[in-house]
């Protein structure tokens, strides 16, 4: 066990029920293309760091996928919304012990493991990481002190997601700093950052 952990949340890949919003102008299909080329992608960046890594399903762990057994502990997101889900996550690294937990979704195609490992890095100086997303979300949480109030009372998948848990953390003197600003794959207008990958 090592001091970081890095928790990846997403979707198990089922027609019909990612990408929703990408699907309703491509269709499911295409859209769940999309999904399974990000979450190779995401695996790819995160197979070789050098910390803890998780799994947490939204639906059902599978045991056997892309994502190496030996190298990814699998678990099941809670009940809740994305907030409950995410706090949950974090409340359980810190119990076992963790000191920096960075959470990932599997969205952001322009997301390196050079930008994980900066958000590690400096979660030795801060008390937390964003990595904002043009949307107005943000791609990376990380914290190294489980601030509840960071997952409450958040409109989710809007563009007020970011500016609101700044906010949070001003008034609750939280230390942050934040990564590179990049895109989330979420509507079609997202693709141009994959578009070389999805219509060779």
């Amino acid at each position: 066990m090592t001091e970081n952990l890095l928790i990846i949340f997403l979707r198990n890949p089922i027609l019909g029920k990612v990408k929703t919003r990408l699907a309703a102008t491509i269709g499911p299909e295409k859209a769940l293309e999309v999904y399974n080329l990000l979450l190779a992608r995401t695996q790819d960046i995160t197979q070789l760091l050098p910390c803890d890594k998780v799994v947490y399903y939204s639906d059902v762990i599978e045991k056997e996928d892309i994502w190496d057994n030996n190298i990814y502990k699998k678990e099941l997101q809670q009940e809740g919304d994305l907030g409950d889900r995410m706090r949950q996550a974090f409340e359980h690294g810190f119990e076992q012990g963790y000191k920096h937990i960075c959470l990932i979704g599997s969205d952001c195609y322009e997301l390196s493991d050079e930008i994980i490992a900066e958000a590690l890095e400096k979660l030795r100086m801060v008390d937390m990481v964003l990595g904002p997303s043009l949307d107005g979300g943000y791609y990376l949480i990380g914290l190294r002190t489980l601030y509840p109030e960071l997952f409450q009372n958040k409109q989710w998948s809007t563009d007020t997601v970011l500016q609101s848990t700044l906010q949070d953390a001003k008034n609750k003197k939280i230390s942050f700093a934040l990564l590179p600003t990049l895109t989330d794959v979420d509507e079609e207008k997202d693709l141009i950052s994959i578009d070389d990958l999805l219509w060779d």
